[in-house]
């Protein structure tokens, strides 16, 4: 099963379309919201929440749950993106603040606190702060400028999953131990 799972997670870091499948599978809302990741050059990073049905509500804006929900997703994948099926991604924290409606397109624009290679290269499980953006994509007024409906910031936790395979491997030594020890007595 764990080698079912890293080559699942191999494979959608590396191809959008089993990413798309993946994420239809074990993200189904994540899924139904459309939203798209792209990479825009080497160093910025954006994804794209369309304006759907699926996530506006009665006003005809966009839903807050729907652009909280999302700001998780487009923060862990790009981070996910950068660290590859090797790595395990969780969200810490997430904080959200809603600075007014958005009734268009939302797009995300991940900026990074800190040196993610640095980390990576270190080889130990850490956490990551990123801040987000969170704009509007159409244009207001004629004067063509984004307007920014949300900021975030975020946590995630990083940890190799080969330290969660050491973990497993010691508890599992610690369990036989403990057994035969009660057996003896």
């Amino acid at each position: 099963m764990d080698r079912l799972e890293d080559s699942i997670s191999r494979l959608t870091s590396r191809s959008t379309f089993w990413h798309r499948v993946a994420s239809m599978i074990w993200l189904p809302y994540a899924f139904r919201s459309g939203i798209k990741i792209r990479k825009v050059d080497g160093s910025t990073f954006a994804a794209v929440l369309p304006f759907r049905r699926f996530n506006r509500n009665w006003y005809n804006a966009m839903a807050g749950a729907s652009l909280l929900a999302n700001a998780e997703i487009a923060g862990g994948m790009y981070i996910y993106g950068r660290c590859g099926g090797d790595w395990t991604v969780v969200c810490k924290q997430l904080s959200y603040r809603f600075l007014r409606p958005c009734f268009g397109p939302a797009i995300y624009r991940v900026n990074p606190k800190m040196d993610l290679d640095a980390c990576l290269n270190a080889g130990r499980e850490f956490n990551f702060d990123i801040e987000m953006d969170i704009v509007q994509q159409l244009p207001t007024r004629g004067l063509g400028r984004e307007v920014r409906v949300g900021r975030c910031l975020a946590t995630f936790h990083i940890t190799p999953k080969a330290l969660h395979e050491a973990r497993a491997a010691r508890r599992a030594r610690a369990g036989t131990t403990t057994a035969s020890q009660d057996s003896q007595a």
